[in-house]
């Protein structure tokens, strides 16, 4: 039992090691001195982090990523919570192919979502436009807010509601002061879900992007065709610095657990 235990120990820390060391690497790069990729035995220096600075196009573009990922996750978070509460408390038909058709975006390929949409955009004139990106991202990153939700509309306490009615609260005042109060948690885990997943995408962005409308992901992957930089492994330190933030947020609120296991 205990060979076979520190066998799984060491392959668990194998497949570990496995899945973070590129992340490693790319932190590393980003310190070097020197003008290329390269692993910063010669000493660190924050030379690349300061000529991110200096980037104008790469400001610009985190602007719009921004923008584009409060936008969207905001939306998807409006469309989440009446589903969610629809289909954890109604009982009508159709609940399961309506629940299935809210998730599809996580079955469907992004390339073919954004050539779908590329081509939807075309014909209505409205491709590289603000309003393009932000229906699209809204889409595939909705099944990352409605789970979270889902999930804290599934564990809330319908008693303390029927209660709040029995004293004579209307069915807004119970949902305003009762209801949201208790969804809380699982919306803004939700919100910051669907933000990290509209800020890093890339696939589809760079069917509807256009060169005055440029999200973060397309101009590091335009960046990195043109030439590879030291300034690119900076970004993406800062990046995953965020993205690790925010998880911790989210487990801070809800519990990565819940997030995976969709329940406590």
């Amino acid at each position: 039992m205990r060979k076979n235990g520190l066998l799984a120990l060491g392959f668990h820390a194998l497949f570990l090691l496995f899945l973070a060391a590129p992340l490693i690497v790319i932190v590393l790069v980003s310190f070097t001195a020197k003008g290329y990729l390269a692993m910063p035995f010669d000493g660190a220096s924050l030379r690349w982090y300061r000529a991110l600075l200096r980037v104008p196009e790469f400001v610009t573009a985190l602007r719009t990523s921004l923008g584009l990922g409060v936008t969207s996750a905001s939306l998807a978070l409006l469309l989440a919570v009446p589903a969610a509460l629809a289909l954890t408390r109604g009982a009508f038909p159709g609940r399961t192919a309506i629940h299935g058709v809210l998730m599809s975006p996580l079955l469907i390929p992004h390339i073919v979502l954004g050539v779908a949409f590329l081509r939807f955009f075309t014909d209505l004139g409205l491709n590289g436009r603000f309003a393009s990106l932000v229906v699209a991202h809204t889409l595939i990153v909705l099944p990352y807010a409605l789970r979270l939700c889902l999930t804290s509309a599934g564990d809330l306490d319908h008693a303390l509601e029927q209660a709040a009615m029995s004293l004579g609260a209307s069915t807004w005042t119970v949902f305003r002061r009762i209801t949201l109060r208790l969804l809380v948690p699982g919306l803004a885990s939700g919100w910051l879900l669907a933000f990290i997943h509209s800020f890093d995408e890339l696939t589809m962005s760079v069917f509807i992007a256009s060169p005055t409308l440029t999200p973060l992901p397309v101009r590091l992957y335009l960046r990195i065709e043109d030439s590879i930089d030291p300034t690119v492994a900076a970004i993406s330190t800062l990046l995953i610095i965020g993205a690790l933030m925010l998880i911790l947020v989210i487990d801070r609120l809800i519990g990565l657990e819940r997030l995976f296991a969709g329940s406590r």
